[in-house]
């Protein structure tokens, strides 16, 4: 345990409230309420989030992929829905973002499961494919993981930025006008294709969205500490790569990090 750690928990033990026991379930039964109170307005939420409209995807995405150029209705692996993790590496990158790493960690365990349910996974980024499959075999990950490089499918969808938007000094991201910060920026999309081959954009998520695959948040929003990032100079601060949490923390520059959009 480091020093930083240990003073956190022993001001949080210091000044927090004790208290009896029936005191203590009398105070959990109202947090419960509230809780089951909000998973019903999650729960509508994710009704009115099926219930938009979609919209048809009329021009061809070609990708690079291990078995070579693939559509994106190819993508689909035999299932009805596909949902694309918009992962921030550049083809000018070293490596990926730590905070879509962050959020890609979580993906190996959930892709059988969420293929029970009819969902394809595919991760895309601008990178070309060799830059891809050389930080994918670093991170140790098996997940499926595709080349958009070339193709106009990261900028149609607001998760790449050209030359003239950073001179502009401003980006179309999260359904709005925002100023320019980096290249790339992390998503979520989802797509679905009927019986004929066609393939319908249904949603897109940036932002804090893209925590719905940040299991490792639910979590931590449990205990007494939370997230514990108030005092961090950005959201996300904490985060590396899994593989340098025990290296010396080094800076973080424009292009390496999603923190600001987190």
């Amino acid at each position: 345990m480091t020093a930083t750690t240990a003073t956190l928990t022993e001001a949080t033990l210091a000044h927090h409230p004790v208290v009896a026991h029936d005191q203590w379930i009398a105070q959990r039964k109202a947090l419960l309420a509230q809780e089951k109170a909000l998973s019903h307005q999650t729960d509508e939420l994710a009704r009115q989030r099926r219930a938009l409209p979609w919209v048809r995807l009329d021009k061809t995405y070609v990708f690079d992929t291990p078995q070579g150029k693939r559509t994106l209705a190819n993508l689909f692996d035999g299932h009805s829905q596909l949902m694309v993790q918009h992962f921030m590496l550049g083809p000018d990158w070293e490596q990926g973002c730590p905070s879509c790493s962050f959020m890609a960690d979580h993906l190996d365990g959930m892709l059988p499961h969420l293929a029970q349910r009819d969902l394809a996974v595919r991760v895309v980024s601008r990178a070309p494919l060799a830059q891809i499959e050389h930080f994918q075999q670093r991170m140790g990950w098996q997940f499926p993981w595709v080349s958009s490089h070339g193709s106009d499918f990261n900028f149609d969808f607001c998760v790449s930025f050209t030359p003239q938007d950073a001179a502009r000094g401003e980006v179309h991201y999260n359904y709005s006008t925002q100023p320019y910060t980096a290249s790339e920026s992390p998503g979520l999309s989802v797509f679905t294709k009927d019986a004929s081959g066609t393939v319908f954009h249904t949603y897109s998520t940036y932002g804090r969205g893209v925590e719905a695959m940040m299991g490792t948040y639910n979590l931590l929003d449990l205990t007494p500490k939370g997230r514990d990032e108030d005092s961090l100079p950005y959201t996300m601060a904490w985060v590396k790569h899994h593989d340098r949490y025990d290296s010396a923390p080094k800076a973080t520059t424009a292009n390496g990090c999603c923190a600001s959009h987190a």
